[in-house]
């Protein structure tokens, strides 16, 4: 670089200027493409269950216009698709293309399991066993808005722990505890004759230290999460590949999604009990609607319940351990036809607290995760400089 600029020198003062511009936005163009890099996989990475419900608002979208112009759903995705619109993308057209040789939608929604979330695949198949998917379509949006507090959860600084503070907080002791402590000690005693080391300091770098295993702990903990944000569906399905029903009981523990599950389950039984379908079969319906298998469990002791006489609000008991679904439904049977229509307002509820334990799920784990790491950085400077004083105060005595 001196060498060029000499150069530049020798040739003139206006050349030096613009060489040395070039050269320095050569210099700052090198050094920002890895981090814009970053920042645009970083962005990629944390869109991603939006651009998933983007994809699955338009399939829903195409669809319901098609209905309301009198077209069935396999003839809606049929003429959209012969638009040849690159923008609805390649599975789109692939779907097209079995319902073209004849098969109905869900069995074609089988075939091009990537195009839709499963729950939302079990959703429209529901309504085709009801003879009427629009009466799903409700259902099938509140499922939509799901994306946006997942997202809205990770960009709540879980990212930034997963990446940038839990790494450092962890590697950091290792460090210390494997090429500076030894050195340290070593000084330390040379210095004050065999004295040991303060107590707190060989509490932080103990040699099987809880703290570095914690750390590490955590650390997997947060990464495990992040895969299984990005891969979404598709990291279910492999799990479940693995380990059957592991992902299911996994999202049954959540409140949250517990409160979704419990929300979908009910919008769909509520627009088949509106259809008068009968309530065994509403049953079994709605819970293979959420695709869960903690949930089909329920519902088929709800199925026996019902077979066996029980009427259906007390049945649902086995489904709903808090009993809002079993008194709720109590009251909606006081106005046969309109059970949709009378657990909106509940399903609304259920969609907002369902967000706010999202939330605040995400705020808690941060405030902790951040309060631990302060606790270990503290641990370390003050282990640190307790020897250090402990020195001085050796050195003064000399």
């Amino acid at each position: 670089m001196f060498d060029y600029l000499v150069q530049q020198w020798n040739q003139g003062p206006i050349d030096l200027v613009g060489g040395a511009g070039v050269a320095f936005l050569i210099y700052v163009a090198l050094g920002l493409a890895p981090l814009a890099g970053f920042i645009y996989l970083l962005y990629f990475l944390l869109t991603l269950p939006l651009r998933r419900n983007e994809r699955a608002r338009l399939f829903l979208d195409l669809l319901e216009l098609g209905l309301k112009e009198g077209r069935t759903p396999e003839a809606a995705v049929v003429e959209a698709a012969s638009s040849r619109d690159r923008a609805l993308g390649a599975r789109f057209h692939l779907l097209a293309a079995f319902l073209e040789r004849g098969l109905r939608l869900g069995q074609a929604l089988d075939q091009v399991p990537r195009l839709l979330p499963p729950q939302l695949q079990a959703m429209l198949r529901a309504g085709e066993h009801l003879g009427d998917v629009g009466k799903v379509m409700p259902a099938c949006r509140w499922l939509l808005n799901d994306g946006v507090s997942n997202v809205r959860g990770a960009v709540n600084y879980l990212v930034v722990l997963a990446f940038v503070v839990t790494p450092f907080a962890t590697v950091i002791p290792l460090l210390l505890k494997y090429r500076v402590l030894p050195v340290y000690r070593e000084v330390f005693m040379s210095m004050t004759e065999g004295m040991s080391l303060p107590a707190l300091t060989r509490l932080v770098f103990a040699t099987d230290s809880f703290v570095i295993a914690a750390q590490v702990t955590i650390l997997a903990v947060l990464y495990l999460a992040m895969v299984a944000y990005v891969g979404g569906p598709r990291v279910a399905q492999w799990v479940q590949r693995v380990a059957p029903g592991l992902p299911d009981a996994l999202v049954f523990t959540l409140p949250w999604r517990r409160k979704r599950l419990q929300r979908d389950f009910s919008a769909v039984l509520a627009a088949l009990l509106d259809a008068e379908v009968p309530e065994v079969e509403a049953v079994r319906l709605a819970a293979e609607a959420t695709a869960n298998r903690c949930v089909q469990r329920r519902a088929r002791r709800v199925q026996t319940l019902l077979r066996e006489g029980t009427r259906l609000p007390e049945a649902l008991r086995a489904m709903d351990d808090a009993g809002p679904l079993h008194w709720r439904l109590s009251n909606a049977l006081r106005r046969p036809g309109s059970f949709a229509r009378s657990l909106a307002g509940w399903h609304e509820a259920l969609d907002a607290r369902a967000f706010q334990l999202e939330q605040t799920a995400a705020q808690v784990t941060t405030t902790v995760l951040v309060l631990f790491n302060g606790l270990v950085v503290a641990g370390i400077v003050i282990g640190l400089f307790l020897a250090l004083i402990q020195l001085i105060n050796a050195a003064s005595v000399w």
